[in-house]
């Protein structure tokens, strides 16, 4: 294989071993396999995250599958990252939340310089993450023979419409999944859950915003009135002052 040589030319000798996270999402499984085909190993390498490729570059056992490329990380645990186009580290600001950089790190707002990988697939990553696309004809153990289906239903008032095929006149709140727990039932609290109540305290804050603006406005209306009647007064105060003491120099005179 003439991308082996390459690679053993150039240095890349760790083509030794891969782990492969694959995740089927119809039947909800996923599992991680040990490959230690080198020459498969180099098939992969130098391609993308969101890229699809042939199952057959892996073995005979994924012949027949479309993979996809959903991430990884190398031996150091450096996840890989969507948008950058290298295959090795590099060090980039990110917020929090963000992939290289956990969500209850640091503080709100701030970013950090975090060491992250490249979408491109080098021949030091240690794990790959792949889900698929196509099925094939053969099965593979613990990921297409078995189903796991979700334990919790959908908790948003949209995907519970969106999972029953809901209009925006049926009741979401009869199509919650309810699940049996020590004798009874128990059911999720459905989010942005839109009622008569919460459409009423929403006109209210609206109207209370609305008022707020509008006494503020009659507020600045009063105050600039105020601060008018005021300067003419001084005005005529001082225009009055000026005559009495031109009078009183008149007299002396």
């Amino acid at each position: 294989d003439l991308k082996l040589q390459f690679l053993y030319f150039i240095g890349f000798t760790t083509l030794s071993k891969m782990k492969l996270n694959i995740a089927y999402p119809e039947t909800g499984a996923q599992k991680t396999f040990e490959l230690d085909d080198e020459k498969a190993i180099a098939r992969i390498v130098d391609k993308r995250i969101s890229q699809d490729f042939d199952g057959g570059l892996l073995g005979d056992n994924y012949s027949g599958y479309i993979f996809r490329i959903t991430g990884g990380c190398d031996k150091q645990g450096f996840p890989m990252k969507q948008g950058i186009l290298v295959n090795s580290r590099v060090k980039l600001l990110l917020t929090r939340g963000e992939v290289g950089y956990q969500a209850w790190r640091g503080r709100g707002g701030e970013r950090n310089r975090k060491s992250v990988r490249g979408c491109i697939v080098g021949s030091d990553i240690s794990v790959l993450s792949m889900i698929i696309v196509k099925k094939g004809s053969q099965e593979i153990e613990g990921v297409t023979d078995i189903s796991r289906p979700r334990r919790l239903g959908p908790k948003r008032a949209s995907n519970i419409r969106k999972l029953f095929d809901l209009d925006k006149d049926d009741d979401v709140r009869k199509f919650v999944i309810r699940r049996e727990e020590k004798g009874h039932s128990k059911a999720p609290k459905i989010q942005r859950l839109v009622t008569p109540v919460s459409r009423q305290r929403r006109r209210q804050k609206r109207a209370a915003l609305k008022a707020r603006f509008e006494g503020a406005k009659d507020q600045r209306d009063a105050y600039y009135a105020t601060i008018t009647s005021r300067r003419q007064t001084a005005k005529l105060r001082a225009k009055a002052k000026a005559v009495r003491q031109a009078v009183a120099a008149s007299k002396k005179n």
